[in-house]
């Protein structure tokens, strides 16, 4: 006599178990499209994050640097100093200077360095100031520059 086990397997044939070439495909298709919009969208995600950090540095984090400056030296550091003042000690000046006022000088976002102009020229409300800015995406001047104006 048989058992009920085998009476049933001899019913229903057996199912092989795994994925079919096919709906492997499938999956690394669908996989495939999702992969190009995210990565196509990246540059747009993180193209304002750019730009944000180099609005930080030029509007905030250099005030941070050159306000203690003027105090101790009376004045903002020259465009031939540039920021580099903030990190050194002009020669001839190390008895007022008392910084470093800033811990280093980053690049911006881009990979350029900050530029730097004093007596300014581009303040609002025409006060004479200092201007700081990036250059921006392009690395050159142009429409897209990101200063302190």
């Amino acid at each position: 006599m048989q058992t009920t086990h085998s009476l049933l397997s001899k019913q229903h044939p057996s199912r092989r178990s795994g994925f079919s070439l096919i709906e492997i495909l499938f999956v690394i298709g669908l996989i495939a499209l999702l992969l190009t919009l995210v990565v196509g969208n990246i540059g747009g995600i993180f193209g304002g994050q750019q730009e944000k950090v180099a609005d930080i540095f030029v509007n905030q984090t250099v005030k941070l640097g050159v306000v203690p400056y003027k105090l101790d030296m009376g004045n903002y550091p020259t465009t031939e100093l540039g920021l580099k003042a903030l990190i050194t000690a002009p020669a001839g000046k190390e008895g007022k200077w008392k910084g470093p006022y800033l811990e280093e000088l980053p690049m911006d976002p881009w990979d350029n360095p900050y530029q730097y102009r004093y007596p300014g020229t581009k303040n609002i409300n025409g006060a004479k100031g200092y201007d700081v800015w990036s250059f921006g995406t392009d690395g050159v001047e142009s429409a897209d520059d990101i200063g302190n104006w």
